[in-house]
């Protein structure tokens, strides 16, 4: 019994090559988008029509198409499958590449960037990870996923300027299209067929839980919040590089210099906030701390504008937060959701990071246009402060987590009566049995309940 539920607590092998190769696919893509941000605003100088709100609508105009398409993609893909989804993404993807490595105009890159934000593959790759993973195992994959978009990000920063020194933007969005090529070969060589794929409510978007998630105020507020984040994030990487460059006076070739240590920095400080957040169930103080940690940063981007020590260390306070903050807003989004909505929920929440994106380009690059670098930093500055109005009315969360039972076939009266039971267990904070769906979407505080009890309506694994 023992060893029975080591193995259903661990990856199968299947799931660990899952785990592996989706995380490996959104990291590619991921590179693809962000090593550009900062060495763009340097770039388009060259580029033919240029004027600073073009240059934020080209570094934000993957958002807007993204927006659009990432909820009827993952859609799609129930309806066609997987994998052709998520191929037909990254070809789009690797398209949009081409136009903007092509591109002498800035009107040109904006169309690339906008084509390679229509390769939304976000949600059919989630959805492809849920149909190979059990429901015990699957937040852990999930897990490994969102935190391979982290490290990406991250990397992103550092091989930006790096690689633009080597072969400069355009052979940047050459090697964004190899990428994604790349990424079609990890899905036909190495991504494990599902066994049959079908509906994920904890993963994928339910068209008539739409009105309750959107009329929710405390998900409002979190997907406001991440939409800040997100607009704030663009809008800063339309002037850092030029404030480096021009008031610092930092060759383009060393930017990198600066962001490395920054950026390993920065996350080595967001781990043992994360680990305090969580685990001693400090969400909402450092949730804040980290709102206002973007606030004091874009002062001090505002403020040091000519201080190469001043600039670094608002860098180091501005990543740290932002880095903590994505790391903290999709736990609070499943904490705060309805059991059987939080599919719908991170698809919200992911539309609004979107639209964040492309609003910080253009609000931003506007900005830029008629208040100069210091305008843009005090926008962003402006639009922390009133995230930080907003979700300081927030009630602290309820540290309970989404938690799947694979339950037996039953009819909706034995559903009810299941799922009375289920919320009769110490522990369980909310329970919902889906008989169409022959699983029990539980909130569960796992300081308190016992698994072991819950794994007994389990239906046994084959």
């Amino acid at each position: 019994m023992s060893s029975n539920k080591k193995q259903q607590k661990g990856l199968s092998p299947i799931e660990s090559r899952a785990a592996i190769s989706l995380a490996g696919i959104f990291s590619l893509r991921m590179l693809g988008l962000f090593m550009i941000l900062p060495v763009f605003a340097l770039y388009a100088e060259e580029l033919q029509g240029v004027t600073p709100v073009l240059v934020g609508v080209a570094i934000g105009a993957y958002g807007l198409t993204q927006a659009f398409l990432q909820i009827p993609f993952g859609m799609l893909s129930d309806r066609i499958g997987r994998k052709p989804v998520i191929i037909g993404g990254l070809i789009i993807f690797a398209v949009g590449s081409v136009v903007a490595a092509q591109a002498d105009t800035i009107w040109g890159v904006i169309f690339g960037r906008a084509v390679q934000g229509s390769g939304a593959i976000a949600a059919a790759v989630m959805a492809l990870a849920a149909d190979l993973t059990r429901e015990q195992v699957r937040m852990r994959v999930m897990a490994v996923i969102g935190m391979s978009i982290g490290f990406a990000f991250a990397i992103s920063l550092v091989l930006g300027p790096m690689l633009d020194s080597l072969i400069g933007v355009q052979g940047i969005f050459w090697l964004t299209s190899v990428l994604a090529l790349g990424g079609i070969a990890i899905v036909v060589f190495y991504v494990p067929n599902p066994e049959e794929s079908h509906f994920h409510r904890d993963t994928e978007p339910v068209a008539g839980q739409f009105g309750r998630v959107l009329t929710d105020p405390d998900l409002l507020r979190l997907d406001t919040g991440i939409m800040l984040l997100h607009m704030i994030l663009t809008s800063v990487f339309i002037a850092i590089p030029l404030t480096l460059r021009d008031s610092i006076g930092v060759e383009s070739s060393s930017h990198w210099m600066l962001y490395l240590p920054v950026v390993v920095l920065a996350m080595g400080l967001m781990i043992p906030l994360v680990v305090i957040a969580e685990n001693r169930r400090k969400m909402k103080p450092v949730f804040l701390s980290a709102i206002a940690g973007l606030i004091v940063a874009q002062l001090g981007f505002w403020k040091f504008q000519d201080s190469l020590y001043g600039t670094a260390f608002a860098m180091l306070l501005f990543f740290t937060a932002f880095n903590l903050l994505e790391a903290t807003l999709p736990s609070l989004i499943a904490k705060t959701a309805p059991v059987v909505s939080k599919g719908t929920a991170m698809g919200v929440y992911s539309t609004s990071q979107f639209i964040g994106a492309f609003l910080g380009g253009l609000i931003g690059g506007w900005i830029h246009a008629h208040f100069g670098l210091g305008g843009v930093f005090l926008f962003g500055g402006a639009a922390a402060t009133i995230w930080l109005l907003a979700a300081s009315g927030m009630a602290p969360p309820n540290y309970h987590s989404n938690y799947l039972l694979k339950v037996c076939s039953m009819d909706e009266a034995q559903a009810a009566e299941l799922q009375a039971e289920l919320m009769d267990i110490e522990g369980v904070g909310d329970a919902v049995v889906v008989a169409t769906d022959g699983v029990a979407y539980l909130k569960v505080d796992t300081w308190v309940v016992d698994e072991s009890v819950l794994e007994t309506y389990s239906r046994a694994e084959t």
